[in-house]
């Protein structure tokens, strides 16, 4: 099976979904924050801004790792493997898009052809022997 395509089209599936993340994040910071200003209350003005800024931070650390991981899987990181396994984890809790690409990062990056698409020799690296 030519795991190189499923690893491509994993790298794109993990930038899509982050960035989708990050824009959720930006977005609910700056329209809690906004409300919280039309409202003319300061009380309200500060824990919607708090929120706000609270749970889009949130959002936008949790989507970093994961265009990290999505960039270092288009271009073959030996490591892009365990943290794209990392992430797809942490997808997992999120149901059902988040789940799906989970599930996919798990079939893909632990199919026994993938290790040959991250070896620079198309080995595997178990097999490798030391001189």
């Amino acid at each position: 099976m030519n795991m190189d395509k499923h690893v491509t089209l994993l790298g794109v599936l993990f930038i899509a979904y982050h960035i989708l993340g990050l824009v959720v994040g930006f977005v609910i910071m700056g329209v809690l924050s906004s409300i919280g200003c039309l409202t003319d209350d300061p009380t309200a003005m500060t824990i919607l801004t708090a929120v706000g800024v609270g749970i889009g931070t949130f959002l936008i650390v949790l989507s970093v790792p994961g265009l990290i991981a999505g960039i270092a899987l288009l271009t073959r990181k030996r490591w892009a493997r365990i943290l794209g396994l990392i992430i797809g984890a942490f997808d997992l809790i999120d149901i059902p898009f988040g789940t799906a690409l989970g599930v996919y990062s798990f079939w893909v990056l632990l199919h026994d052809d993938t290790i040959r698409v991250f070896d620079a020799n198309g080995t595997p690296a178990a097999t490798v022997e030391s001189a």
